[in-house]
């Protein structure tokens, strides 16, 4: 029972808690730095050359788990650990000392009285009037008392008590929700143009929720520069109804558990005329070699499918990079213009962006919100002192002994028993 013991209290000891806690923020920190869930190559490319804080090359990396930290074996026994601590501090520590809280202790000594850390000694004719004084002033403050043989006990603010355990038990339950959410959560990077959907399957593995682009918007500052992206989509069930609402940056959907972001923008293909053809819509690719954010494609320009030029564009307000087979620029063809290349009469018709959406399924919100608000009702408990005051006398002495104290602001309660004796004086 002893080595028990003594294994409780180093695991619920506050330093042990303030590590868990310190490790854990690193661990967060590096998840944040360090891209998740990429494929392995995309380490060696990365981190061989530069390794992370210049001594975690890629093979570190995932020996350690680096690049899925939040799933990681040890995150999750770090955060299995610091559940239980917060658990075992709560039953030995927070509770007993509510219990205490609640407990009323009946002092009947003077010498009791004198001991507490704050006291005041009323000489008085009529100790009843006196004593009875104290006991509308102290229902007036709101104070709860017990009499007891002519001896008062007086308490105020013991739900304050409770605000570290609904603390311990909403980073508790913070923890099982994202660990929850973790494991089980979904989540789908998608691009798409207007008009197009696509379709999510439920746990059955059934056609769920569609998701539908009718309209996307790329908002830009004079100089071309984009600002915001905005994107109108219909959210379709499968019986039918369905949801349609705007979405931009910072401003997801939320719809039965599943969060829709606007998360990025690209170009998805050029339309386009040559000669008398029928317009005809391209789709282009990215092309990281002329840039980060530079889209093509290659096309020929007579029936045989020889003469082909190279065309890229990098914002869906153009222009139209045209190329030869050999990178030479031909021209810069604008929207709703044509031009002569290689024999050729072409048109630009328009350039369709595509809008980037993230969509986040994540069972363990629910419980992550719950967790928040418990905090917050925690801390704000927390915050409120928790009082004690006991009031005695001896009928041969006329002398009324008043004392308290408090586990916090304790110049608060040495401001208020003034405030008793002033209407022992009216």
């Amino acid at each position: 029972m002893k080595k028990i013991s003594q294994v409780l209290n180093w695991l619920s000891s506050l330093k042990i808690a303030i590590l868990l806690l310190l490790v854990i923020a690193v661990s967060c920190a590096a998840g944040t730095l360090i891209p998740q869930q990429e494929s392995n190559q995309f380490y060696y490319d990365n981190f061989n050359k530069n390794p992370f804080l210049g001594i975690i090359n890629a093979n570190i990396l995932l020996l350690f788990e680096f690049d899925h930290v939040y799933t990681s074996f040890w995150f999750l026994f770090l955060l299995i650990w610091l559940g239980l601590a917060l658990s075992v501090c709560s039953f030995r520590r927070q509770l007993p000392i509510l219990k205490s809280a609640l407990n009323w202790i009946d002092y009947n000594s003077p010498r009791q009285i004198a001991k507490l850390s704050v006291a005041q000694t009323i000489v008085t004719n009529n100790y009843s009037k006196s004593l009875e004084k104290i006991k509308i002033n102290l229902k007036k403050q709101g104070w709860n008392m017990k009499e007891t043989d002519g001896r008062i006990a007086a308490r105020q603010g013991v739900i304050g008590r409770l605000g570290p355990i609904l603390i311990h038990l909403g980073m508790i339950l913070l923890m099982i929700g994202a660990t929850y959410g973790s494991l089980n959560g979904k989540t789908i990077e998608k691009f798409l143009a207007p008009g197009r959907s696509i379709d999510l399957l439920n746990n059955n593995e059934e056609k769920g929720l569609t998701i539908e682009l009718q309209k996307f918007q790329i908002e830009r500052d004079p100089q071309g520069r984009a600002e915001q992206y905005k994107s109108i989509v219909n959210v379709i069930e499968p019986n039918g109804n369905n949801q349609s609402k705007e979405i931009s940056v910072n401003y997801p959907l939320r719809y039965k558990g599943l969060t829709l972001y606007q998360a990025d923008w690209a170009l998805a293909a050029i339309t386009i005329q040559i000669g008398n053809s029928p317009k005809l819509q391209v789709p282009i690719e990215p092309i990281s070699e002329l840039g980060e954010q530079v889209w093509g494609t290659v096309i020929p320009t007579n029936k045989d499918g020889k003469n082909q030029i190279l065309l890229t564009v990098d914002s869906e307000l153009g222009p139209v990079n045209i190329y030869d087979n050999d990178g030479t620029l031909l021209t810069k063809l604008s929207i709703n213009k044509e031009e002569k290349v290689k024999g050729a009469l072409i048109k630009i018709i328009n350039i369709i962006p595509s809008s980037g959406l993230l969509l986040k399924h994540d069972p363990g919100v629910p419980l992550v919100y719950l967790s928040f608000a418990i905090i917050l009702i925690g801390g704000s408990l927390s915050i409120i002192s928790t009082k004690k005051i006991w009031v005695l006398h001896e009928n041969e002495k006329s002398m009324i002994y008043i004392g308290g104290l408090s586990n916090r602001n304790l110049s608060g309660l040495s401001k208020e028993l003034p405030n008793l004796i002033s209407f022992l004086e009216n």
